[in-house]
Parts: C-alpha cells; sequence; structure tokens
C-alpha cells in the first residue's frame, strides 16, 4: 500500500556517524539510514574531524532513507539537523573549512577557559560561574592564540550545525539552543557576551558570528536547488532551525514540560533538566533560559565519556569475546552484557572513575583521567564492564545530586539513546540513582526531537511543545531494585572519595601531556 505522508526528515550529525530518519506526523519512524566518519585525535584530549565528511555522508543517506521508507521525497513536507555542540567550524564565508573541526570533547582551551572563569563576568553566573574548554569563546581563544594565520583568514567561526544549515539553506544563522549553552549568550541579559569578551580583549569575535539567532523549530529558510539535487529532494522544502543534539532528544522525549529530566545516552550522557524558574546554585552547566522553549529554563550536566568508554573497553580489550561473538551470529556487545550480568553489583570490589577525557560536571575538570582500583587476578572482562556500567552511573547520580542540592528534585527519568540498548546498563543506572526510567516507543530521542522541529517548522504543529507531546509515546517503566541500594550507596561514597586522592596526580600526569 502506497504511504500517504506528510513526512519529516531529521538529520542527526553524530559524533561517529550521521543519520536521517523518515518520520511521519505521529512521531513513527518509517525508515533510517546512517554512515560513519573517523575522528583524529593529534594530540591527548583533543579530537578533530572534517566537516566535508558529514555532507558527503548526508549525500548517501538522505536519499538512502526516503527510498527505504517507499515514499515519494515530494512528500517530505520539512527538515531539520541536530548535531553534536560546541562543534567548532572556522571556516569562510562560502562555507570552505579552513581547519579540521574542533569536536565538542576536545579540551585543548582549558587555560583559555581558566582565562575567562577568571574574568569573575556577570554573564558566567549563567553558567555557574565556570567557563568549559568545550565552548566557543575558549576554542576560538585558542585559535587567535595558536594559529593566528588561520583565525584572520576565518570569515566565521561557528557550530557544526550552522555549517550544516548553511549547506541546505545558503543562510546563516545560530540556533538560540547552542549559543545560550555554549557561546554564553543570554536573552533575558542582552544576548551577546559583549561585556565579557570586551573584559577579554575579544570583542572582534562577534563579528565571526552570524547576525540572526533562531529557536529550536523556527523555520530557517528553504533547502535551496543545489542541496536539494545532492540529497535527492524537491527544492523548497522548509527548513526548521535545530541546535544541540541532547536538547533534541528532550523534544523527542517529550520533556517539554518543567519538572522533567532527560538522560541522553550516547558517546557521552546528558542529563538535562526543564524548570520554569532558573537555578543558579548548581555545579552543573546554566540555568538556560529559553534555551529549549521559550519561557523555561535548563540545567545541565555532562558526562564526556560514557558510551565511548565501553567501546574502548571492547575495542581494547575483548578480542576473544569479539570472535566468539562472530562465530554465534551476535553483537559483541550482547555477549559482553551476558558476562557483566554474572558479576555480583559492585563487581567484586572495582571503582571506576568515568573520567577519560575530563570531568564536565559536577567537578568541572577537564584534566582529571579516568582510573579503575580494587584489582586482582580474579577480574575478568565481565567485571571490567560492570565497573565502566556502575562507574559511569555513578557519575550520573553526582549529576543528580548536585542537581538535588541546587534545588531541583528528580521523580523520574526519560532515557534514550545507544545506551538503552542495554538492559543491564539500564538497571544499574535505575539503582544507583534510586530513580525509575521511563522509555519511549521510539529508542532514537535525539532523530525524533530533530523531526519534531521540523514538523513545527514545517507548521505541521503549532509548535516543538505541540509536536513532541502528539509525536512522542512513553512505553516502559524501569524500577530501581531496592536491594542493591546499600552496596551501591558504598559504592558511591567510594567513587565520590577517589577522586580527591588521585586529582594532584591526575593534574601532573595531564601537564605532561601538553
Amino acid at each position: 500500500m502506497a504511504r500517504t505522508g506528510p513526512y519529516v526528515l531529521g538529520i542527526d550529525c553524530g559524533t561517529q556517524s550521521l543519520r536521517a530518519v523518515v518520520v511521519d506526523v505521529n512521531g513513527k519512524l518509517i525508515a533510517s539510514a546512517s554512515r560513519q566518519y573517523p575522528i583524529d585525535y593529534p594530540h591527548v584530549a583533543w579530537a578533530e574531524q572534517d566537516a566535508n565528511d558529514w555532507w558527503t555522508a548526508a549525500r548517501e543517506v538522505v536519499p538512502k532513507a526516503v527510498a527505504e521508507a517507499g515514499i515519494d521525497a515530494k512528500q517530505i513536507a520539512g527538515l531539520s539537523v541536530d548535531g553534536t555542540s560546541c562543534t567548532v567550524v572556522v571556516t569562510k564565508r562560502d562555507g570552505t573549512p579552513l581547519r579540521p573541526v574542533i569536536l565538542w570533547m576536545d579540551q585543548r582551551a582549558h587555560l583559555e577557559a581558566d582565562q575567562v572563569t577568571a574574568t569573575r563576568d556577570e554573564r558566567l553566573r549563567f553558567v555557574s560561574w565556570a567557563e568549559s574548554p568545550e565552548w566557543m569563546i575558549p576554542k576560538a581563544m585558542w585559535l587567535r592564540n595558536n594559529q593566528p594565520d588561520v583565525y584572520e583568514q576565518a570569515d566565521l567561526i561557528i557550530e557544526g550545525t550552522d555549517w550544516l544549515m548553511h549547506r541546505l539553506t545558503g543562510e546563516w544563522a545560530a540556533s538560540l539552543n547552542n549559543v545560550t549553552c555554549k557561546w554564553n549568550y543570554a536573552s533575558v541579559d542582552g544576548g551577546w557576551p559583549t561585556e565579557l569578551l570586551s573584559s577579554l580583549d575579544f570583542s572582534e569575535l562577534v563579528d565571526k558570528w552570524p547576525s540572526t539567532v533562531l529557536p529550536m523549530g523556527e523555520r530557517a529558510g528553504l533547502l535551496t536547488p543545489e542541496a536539494a539535487a545532492e540529497l535527492g529532494l524537491p527544492a523548497g522544502i522548509p527548513v526548521a532551525q535545530g541546535g544541540i543534539d541532547a536538547y533534541a532528544a528532550m523534544l523527542g522525549l517529550a520533556v517539554v514540560r518543567p519538572g522533567r529530566l532527560a538522560l541522553v545516552m550516547g558517546t557521552s550522557t546528558c542529563p538535562l533538566a526543564l524548570m520554569s524558574e532558573g537555578i543558579f546554585e548548581s555545579h552543573l552547566w546554566g540555568p538556560y533560559p529559553d534555551a529549549l522553549i521559550p519561557g523555561t529554563w535548563v540545567l545541565e550536566g555532562g558526562q564526556t565519556a560514557t558510551g565511548a568508554i565501553v567501546t574502548w573497553l571492547a575495542d581494547n580489550f575483548a578480542y576473544r569475546e569479539q570472535v566468539e561473538a562472530q562465530q554465534q551470529g551476535r553483537s559483541r556487545f550482547e555477549l559482553l552484557d551476558e558476562k557483566a550480568a554474572e558479576v555480583p553489583p559492585g563487581a567484586e570490589g572495582l571503582v571506576l572513575l568515568d573520567y577519560w577525557q575530563g570531568n564536565r560536571t559536577p567537578l568541572r575538570d577537564p584534566l582529571a583521567r579516568g582510573a579503575v582500583w580494587g584489582l586482582s587476578l580474579k577480574h575478568g572482562i565481565g567485571h571490567l564492564l560492570r565497573a565502566v556500567y556502575e562507574g559511569t552511573a555513578m557519575g550520573c547520580r553526582h549529576i543528580l545530586e548536585d542537581m538535588a542540592q541546587a534545588g531541583f528534585d528528580t521523580e523520574c527519568i526519560y532515557a534514550c539513546g545507544g545506551g538503552t540498548r542495554s538492559a543491564l546498563w539500564l538497571q544499574i543506572h535505575a539503582d544507583v540513582c534510586g530513580k525509575p526510567i521511563l522509555l519511549t516507543e521510539e529508542p532514537e530521542a535525539t532523530a525524533l526531537g530533530t523531526a519534531v522541529c521540523a514538523a513545527a517548522g514545517a507548521g505541521l504543529y503549532a509548535d516543538v511543545v505541540e509536536a513532541s507531546e502528539q509525536m512522542v509515546t512513553v512505553t516502559h517503566q524501569i524500577d530501581p531494585n531496592s536491594n542493591n541500594a546499600a552496596v551501591y550507596d558504598t559504592l558511591f561514597d567510594r567513587y565520590v572519595r577517589t577522586y580527591p586522592c588521585l586529582v594532584d596526580l591526575m593534574h601532573e600526569s595531564a601537564g605532561d601531556e601538553r
């Protein structure tokens, strides 16, 4: 039977791959296609990528997803884009990149971030008085300090999503979501951080930013004939402003009412709380005004590496399991999960710090490094994976406890992302955090949230709130196992006490890395 539509297209530009999804107006994912691309790590704690790889991937996966959906491309009513942030593209005005992209997880600008923090500018109250090296101003400062020729040639220093939106529409516009969360923009305090930049003798940076700022879901332009030809779509399709992948996931989880919390479990993990009023007493990121929905605030936590650590462990220490899984025709992660499930809570004495790429929140220490202690000859790959699952869950609990101390009490967690494929990892999160976890019908909430933006921008719904609540359905709930509470309370205490014991050594080692 022929499909009638209309449909929307979401493009999710992730850390390791770009995905295109075709979604109907009820939120059902009809088809999906993805393509991977490489990451370069030129130095410890650096991470780069080629922006052109994103467009190459889009040219492949968009027509593939439309073909898989079995629809006519003319039935696509709108599209939008999300991506990692702050992923910095340095470009000419025609869209030609001048250097490799500096990925969100890159920590090279930690000294510049310290300089921003040292200003004690009032704008920093929106980021808990501490700048992250992952954000725009420190990365742009690093570029000016270390690659001045490239900096001078740059017409624009922008986000990866801005660059993709330009490829789609020919227009340059920044997302209100990105600039609020990563560029020190604050709509309730005059917009651009001009006084902060002036105190850094960096006022000219504003001239390298787009002058137009649009909220998520607002129509940003129309698909150009050139882009349409490359993507196999009709020209003139409305293109809606997108934003940060984790915030798109909030829309894809129906976290559109104050009091709800999203947990986005991917390469990294982001807990995001939606509030009616700003909470300024945390050690997290924010509170961010109007970042997701006008009139609301978001408090954001972040773990720089979670799923990435699971992949790292499997890639480097699970060769035997990979061969065994191939012989059985199964995923290596399915087999590894079985081994981890055989290990009791607490991994028989292992304590793991999940700081492979530094600690985003609440310690906000880019020089922190991963650690595991308590090892014995009894411990095997199952113990190590369980320790990774538990250590990353401890990092999540650390963030939620900071939120609670600041005044936000999490009642339940709406979870999404690749990490939700592991029932064990989800149960460990529920047990460690002591909170029920809700799952939605469509697990790829980031891509669905981008489709929500596309639906709003195409006028299929009044706004992203209506689109989200109509397109998202909650289907499952995972309750914490109270029998594991005592062991995880003890483990959390050890987790928190480990960092102060190692921090001096971590910083000493990080100094050697530079």
